[in-house]
């Protein structure tokens, strides 16, 4: 169900993603979904879920900036994808792998959690942007705020690791 789930957020979009539509889809009653999932959240946490499974379990001595990308990357490898893990994590419903990920690389729980929400906030950014383009709904690329996203991201990262080497330096 949660696969189904997924290929439905891909081809339709999260606002259209309904728990009618994906009953409709199994062709069954939207009531009998409710059986495996107490409210739309609880699916969406599950699609979540299986959104952050795609992100690769780290080697020893994998960089920082590494995990961060293989996040991002799962994030946006699904239409409103990033949307999707934003809205569960906001509401503590699951999506932890991304979080644990980083720590066992950072060795900080804040310091993970505010990673991930700076690459939250990213993905979220870019999918918006995508989704703008691909309805025509943007202007002048010169006027594009997102025009250098992946040198924005990598300075993201790259100041996370100049904060953390202080921080480690400091011995705070």
């Amino acid at each position: 169900m949660t696969d189904l789930a997924l290929d439905l957020l891909d081809r339709v979009g999260l606002p259209d993603l309904s728990m009618r539509r994906l009953a409709a889809e199994l062709e069954v009653q939207p009531s009998a979904l409710y059986w495996h999932f107490a409210s739309k959240q609880e699916l969406l946490a599950a699609v979540a879920d299986r959104i952050l499974s795609r992100i690769p379990q780290p080697n020893p001595g994998t960089d920082m900036a590494t995990v961060a990308a293989g996040i991002r990357d799962a994030l946006l490898a699904y239409r409103d994808g990033a949307e999707v893990v934003m809205s569960t994590y906001a509401l503590r419903l699951g999506a932890r792998r991304a979080q644990d990920i980083l720590q066992s690389v950072i060795g900080d729980s804040a310091s993970a959690d505010a990673l991930f929400e700076f690459i939250l906030g990213h993905a979220t950014l870019v999918q918006q942007r995508m989704y703008a383009q691909s309805v025509g709904a943007t202007t002048d690329a010169a006027h594009d705020p997102t025009a250098d996203l992946d040198e924005v991201f990598r300075a993201g990262i790259r100041a996370f690791a100049t904060v953390g080497a202080t921080r480690d330096s400091l011995g705070s």
